[in-house]
């Protein structure tokens, strides 16, 4: 693993976490120059957390944008952890034969009531 691949610098802390949960360094790369969706990060100022689902997987990519070198130039982005989470599939999260929620607290408190009379 490279600590300027994609042309971005890699923390030893995200490339350590890279080896621990076997992720690919260009997968990671991928998801944060070509990320589904991302937000401003909450733990470090000015961290960005970016996310890309492959298949059962989302990784999650939090990096920062150093400030500007002494040069005046823009500065890098850094990446600084890498995590993957499983993805919970829609047919999984459609528990209850595909009914809402609203539908089946209607149903438990009316139909079931009527049925008890």
């Amino acid at each position: 693993m490279d600590n300027h691949f994609g042309g971005v610098i890699w923390t030893n802390h995200a490339l350590d976490r890279l080896r621990e949960r076997g992720i690919s360094q260009s997968d990671a790369w991928a998801t944060w120059s070509r990320p589904d969706q991302s937000r401003q990060g909450s733990n470090q100022k000015g961290s960005w957390v970016y996310y890309k689902t492959y298949g059962d997987q989302r990784i999650e990519v939090v990096a920062k944008k150093n400030p500007l070198t002494s040069s005046g130039q823009a500065g890098e982005w850094i990446i600084l952890s890498v995590w993957s989470r499983p993805v919970l599939h829609k047919q999984a999260k459609a528990q209850g034969n595909g009914k809402s929620i609203l539908r089946r607290i209607f149903e438990f408190l009316f139909v079931k009531s009527e049925n008890r009379k």
